[in-house]
């Protein structure tokens, strides 16, 4: 179907975190003859938003619900089967839900009281959408065999072909890199080996792995000219181990905090060597990809989503439960990586336009 001119699309960011930004700001670029309504709330309060996002919705936004749409587009975090049922119309016209992430396959920490409750809640939004996509393989995998394992938990009652459903009526589909990531011909020579970890500074993104490696690092000659810029995004409490790196570390730090500046950013990443990860939680892992996409050799754990994309000699081998252990199997991976980075020209919009166009009509 070609395009639709003011087309009227109704788009619901729940958890309105950076990562969803960035993926429904080109969303909406990308299609700049539809008449988009952006409706969102702010990425804090966990449990509340996953639990009272419907209900914050229709506190901040009931005129705008209340008008007409052609297409409904929501991520996953949102209560989509409340807000049907409060505004019978949105039901009448297609849902879309897009999955970022899954509470299926996201690292216990003391912020998910009622975990169970948010799976359910994403599977009933899951099961009244029309038609569901996740930015990864191992996303919708993931969110699948969990959702199998929770129907066997439960006593009665619960539909068996309720996965196959489901998977029925999904597809896989990335959130597109931006084209303005993109590698320099011609990068500036040095004797120095600069590598970027740029991810949110909290606890799943393994903040203990990586001060182990700045440790091992700090022991070896081999790695007097690592050079580490820590660019992600920091909050008001920074995880124990975030803290002793900038305490402890600093003279293997190259530069540390959020460049705001996207041009800044992306100069960055494309002067850098290698893009390294050490998350436990990924589903796409798009802040890596970035890098990669700007001409960092990318190295990250063999888990998670990263077998998806990228080849055996830029992974590590996972030991979540030895922060020391991973940092050795990195420190060699370091000394021994290839030259030549990643093609990731298959997630860029330009190659994958199509594919939404067609899940949105």
């Amino acid at each position: 179907m070609s395009q639709i001119n003011h087309r009227r699309v109704l788009l619901l960011s729940a958890y309105d975190a950076a990562s969803h930004r960035y993926w429904h700001q080109q969303l909406r670029l990308q299609f700049p003859n539809w008449n988009w309504t952006l409706l969102s709330l702010k990425d804090r309060y966990f449990a509340w938003r996953m639990g009272g996002n419907a209900l914050s919705f229709k506190a901040a936004y009931d005129r705008q619900l209340s008008e007409a749409y052609d297409l409904v587009v929501a991520t996953s975090m949102t209560d989509l089967t409340s807000l049907r049922s409060w505004y019978p119309h949105l039901s009448q016209v297609p849902n879309l839900l897009y999955f970022h992430e899954n509470q299926f396959a996201y690292p216990v920490n003391h912020r998910q009281q009622g975990l169970l409750e948010m799976q359910l809640r994403s599977v009933l939004s899951a099961c009244s959408a029309d038609r569901l996509a996740f930015n990864s393989h191992y996303n919708r995998d993931t969110f699948l065999a969990g959702l199998r394992q929770m129907l066997n938990s439960m006593p009665d009652g619960t539909p068996d072909d309720l996965p196959e459903q489901l998977a029925a009526r999904s597809v896989v589909l990335p959130v597109p890199l931006t084209e303005d990531c993109q590698p320099l011909t011609n990068k500036n020579q040095k004797n120095e080996l600069h590598i970027i970890w740029n991810h949110r500074w909290e606890h799943d993104k393994g903040p203990e792995v990586l001060l182990a490696l700045l440790q091992h690092c700090q022991q070896h000659p081999k790695a007097s000219t690592f050079r580490f810029h820590l660019l992600g995004q920091s909050f008001k409490k920074v995880p124990h181990a975030m803290q002793q790196i900038l305490d402890q570390h600093a003279a293997q730090l190259e530069q540390t905090g959020r460049l705001t500046d996207r041009s800044d950013y992306l100069a960055t990443l494309q002067q850098a060597d290698v893009g390294i990860s050490t998350a436990y939680h990924d589903f796409q892992g798009l802040a890596l990809q970035e890098a990669v996409a700007c001409g960092c050799v990318p190295l990250a754990p063999d888990r998670l989503v990263y077998p998806e994309w990228y080849p055996e000699d830029c992974r590590y081998p996972s030991c979540p439960d030895n922060p020391q252990e991973e940092a050795r199997h990195m420190f060699h991976k370091l000394l021994e990586l290839p030259t030549q980075s990643i093609d990731l020209s298959a997630l860029k919009w330009r190659a994958l336009h199509q594919d939404y166009l067609q899940w949105l009509s």
